[in-house]
């Protein structure tokens, strides 16, 4: 840390005070509650819950108000608050095939069993700025539909009953934990799926992008998105079996590749996947086409150069955080650095004078 004059504490509680009263606005005006925020921004508290790798849509809501609405920010005091937790053991994998979904769409079957169920989703809104929202006009509700008592099945099934896609390996291991441990290259599938599910939003979704535009010749199709509710349970070894510890909302999409195969792989389709905490597809959809893309290697696949193919790129880009705290240290005090470079800067100028001073006389 830097001191450059004396008073910097005293400026730096001003600055604290400041903020304070910015935050708040103005004061003729209500204030927002969390629970307002909670309720009615729950996409922006989703991306804090996904990204800060803590799903409590509360503590979001808290930290979307204390950032005046900064997601990075917020997910930066999440990321915080989430390590002075105590860790008292592991859940059992969710089983996404119990799902409640309130969406589920597929753009590979049309009559996917258990149906397609549009869900809340702008994708058939119109984009026009809706001005009753700025008169506060009260919206109609939605009618209530009666969720299927059943077990929603993977769609994916399908394909694997026909041996068309290829088999995913179940590994016995239990992966390693990225917010525990660094993260180190080469890493396996797993690791992968859990920096890009901590990853930076729009970074995934420039590299989801890119795949499509022909850097990775990754053409994809969704065969399922899914939103919706799962239990999460926890083997208690006192009673020697699992319980029900709450629930979470959840985004799941898989996505199915081309596949024209390979020495060591058949002709047959690939996988992307991704998994997310809340409602939050387009961030599950992205992770999926570059989880697909990052696989190149391990079906025997070309490297293209791309970048959504280098893994060292990806993973060690696409936190948010990380990235925020190496780009905003060089907006602190470097005066002793700067100063040196001056001097150099000053030196070369000086030498490259005297330089041509010398060849003008000769």
């Amino acid at each position: 840390m830097y001191v450059a004059v004396k008073g910097g504490e005293r400026a730096i509680d001003n600055a604290h005070a400041w903020l304070a009263e910015e935050r708040r606005g103005d004061t003729s005006i209500a204030e927002l509650s969390v629970a307002q925020i909670r309720e009615q921004l729950a996409l922006a508290v989703n991306r804090v819950m996904a990204e800060g790798s803590l799903f409590d849509p509360d503590l979001a809501a808290l930290a979307i108000k204390q950032s005046r609405g900064d997601l990075i920010e917020a997910i930066f005091l999440i990321r915080a608050y989430r390590t002075t937790l105590p860790r008292f053991g592991g859940s059992n994998p969710i089983e996404t095939d119990a799902m409640a979904c309130d969406r589920r769409v597929s753009a590979t079957f049309k009559d996917a069993p258990g149906g397609q169920v549009l869900g809340p989703t702008f994708d058939y809104t119109h984009r026009l700025l809706d001005f009753k929202l700025a008169a506060d006009g009260e919206v109609p509700e939605a009618q209530t539909a009666t969720p299927p008592d059943t077990d929603t099945p993977h769609i994916m099934a399908f394909l694997d009953r026909e041996d068309l896609i290829q088999a995913e390996k179940a590994g016995d291991e239990t992966p390693p934990d990225l917010t525990r441990t660094p993260l180190e290259l080469p890493a396996d599938r797993a690791l992968r799926l859990q920096s890009l599910a901590r990853g930076d939003e729009g970074f995934i979704l420039g590299m989801a992008y890119s795949t499509q535009r022909g850097y990775a010749r990754n053409h994809a199709f969704v065969a399922e998105l899914r939103i919706g509710t799962v239990a999460v349970e926890m083997d208690i070894p006192e009673l020697g079996f699992a319980i029900d510890i709450g629930e979470m909302t959840v985004t799941e999409c898989e996505t199915v590749n081309q596949f024209k195969g390979s020495k060591t792989e058949p002709p047959q389709f690939t996988r992307g996947y991704g998994l997310v905490f809340g409602m939050s597809e387009r961030k599950a959809i992205s992770m999926a086409l570059v989880d697909r893309a990052l696989r190149w290697k391990e079906l025997g696949e070309d490297d293209l150069g791309a970048p959504a193919q280098d893994e060292e790129f990806v993973l060690y880009h696409c936190d948010n955080i990380q990235a925020t705290g190496f780009l905003e240290h060089i907006k602190l005090p470097h005066y002793v650095d700067f100063q040196s470079e001056l001097e150099l800067i000053r030196k070369l100028r000086r030498e490259a004078q005297e330089n041509i001073t010398q060849e003008a006389a000769e």
